[in-house]
């Protein structure tokens, strides 16, 4: 690296003094030589601005009111001067190395928007209680029906990107994030660091956790409004979760106390027969299988990008039923190609069609396909017909 650039990060603020000392020094002990501390405080009443003046110097402190979290963060990022931009909620933490990671990341991925990596969860006491259990390789369709798999508190962004998209979406309370990550992804890719960056710290009082139907709400609005769908798999999963964890916490609160002990078998029957009549909208949603296996009809959209598209695959050799295996590719509804592909390793090009806008959005169907079921997954089975590998455009 030739000219480091510089990194502003911005942690909003308001009243989390018990928790903001651990953010800060998070931040100010990287050793990424060039960042741009500003904390963007609501007016906390509590400790925070005592414990911010310890650090008087080496960051940015300022406290007014704002318009909740997501106007803070916006105003953080028009302050700085960075062209690099992350923010850290003032209960989360960065992990050591973070910031050099991530601007190595970027510099050698000059297409990527962003990049994002693997973070842990944390309790009240900071004490690391296990892996961020969604984050995955980067997959525009995914992101955009089915779940927020990034996890913010690992992800530096460019301002240039950001600069294009218009920051983040000030009406919303609980998915800017994930609004942001999708209207990155329609410009340019993010990309997936397999590093450990973050910490996202998890407690009954913290906003996610406290949203409620709320928050399902937002989730609706935003899936909605992105892919256009009334019910987006997205929404039926974390509905779902919520509306089940409500239901059952009032009605143990509205029975004496020596009945609640027979709503757990009820709660769990509950679990198993709803989560067997979602695993088709969600799991199978995408025709894509975290461990690479490809169903009969698969959805992926690759972020804009020019010239052809490269599918590399498997047909496994040792499932007879795959045997003469067809696959056809269809980009935004047009038939881009039909290719045979034999047993092995498989490298398809194509050229997409023209006259697109946006994302080049995928389909590809197979005409084998075999059924398995997964000694994990008390589920249906899954129809498979390849292995996945990567889709990509060919020069990226």
């Amino acid at each position: 690296m030739s000219q480091l650039p510089l990194v502003t990060v911005v942690t909003p603020s308001f009243n989390q003094g018990h928790f903001i000392r651990a953010t800060i020094e998070s931040v100010l002990r990287q050793d990424y030589p060039h960042i741009e501390y500003i904390i963007m405080d609501g007016g906390s009443t509590d400790e925070t601005a005592q414990i911010a003046g310890d650090y008087r110097g080496r960051l940015t402190f300022i406290s007014e009111p704002d318009r909740g979290q997501t106007h803070a963060i916006n105003k953080g990022f028009l302050l700085g001067r960075g062209s690099v931009l992350a923010w850290l909620n003032s209960d989360d933490v960065l992990l050591e190395g973070a910031v050099s990671k991530a601007v190595q990341a970027l510099e050698e991925s000059p297409e990527a928007a962003a990049v994002y990596g693997e973070g842990y969860l944390i309790d009240r006491a900071g004490d690391v209680t296990g892996r961020f259990p969604a984050t995955q390789p980067f997959d525009l369709w995914r992101l955009m029906h089915v779940s927020d798999y990034i996890l913010q508190q690992s992800t530096f962004m460019r301002r240039s990107a950001l600069e294009a998209i218009g920051y983040l979406d000030e009406t919303l309370h609980y998915t800017m994030d994930w609004d942001l990550w999708i209207r990155l992804g329609f410009l340019h890719p993010l990309r997936y660091l397999p590093e450990y960056l973050g910490c996202l710290r998890e407690y009954p009082e913290a906003k996610s956790f406290a949203g409620g139907k709320r928050r399902i709400r937002e989730i609706g609005q935003l899936l909605r409004k992105h892919t256009g769908l009334r019910w987006p798999p997205g929404l039926l999963s974390y509905g779902w979760e919520t509306y089940q964890d409500l239901y059952f916490v009032q009605t143990a609160g509205r029975l004496p106390r020596w009945l609640r002990p027979a709503l757990l078998p009820l709660r769990y029957a509950a679990t198993l027969l709803v989560g067997y009549l979602l695993v088709r909208a969600v799991r199978d949603a995408q025709g894509l299988y975290a461990d690479g296996w490809a169903s009969r009809r698969l959805h992926y959209w690759l972020p804009p990008g020019e010239g052809e598209v490269v599918i590399r695959g498997e047909v496994p050799a040792d499932q007879p039923a795959l045997s003469g295996q067809t696959l056809v590719v269809l980009c935004n509804g047009q038939q881009a190609g039909r290719f045979e592909v034999g047993s092995g390793d498989f490298n398809l090009q194509f050229t997409p069609p023209p006259g697109r806008n946006g994302p080049l959005r995928l389909e590809i169907l197979a005409s084998k396909h075999f059924k398995r079921r997964f000694s994990d997954e008390p589920f249906p089975r899954r129809r498979l017909s390849y292995r996945l590998r990567s889709i990509a455009w060919k020069n990226a």
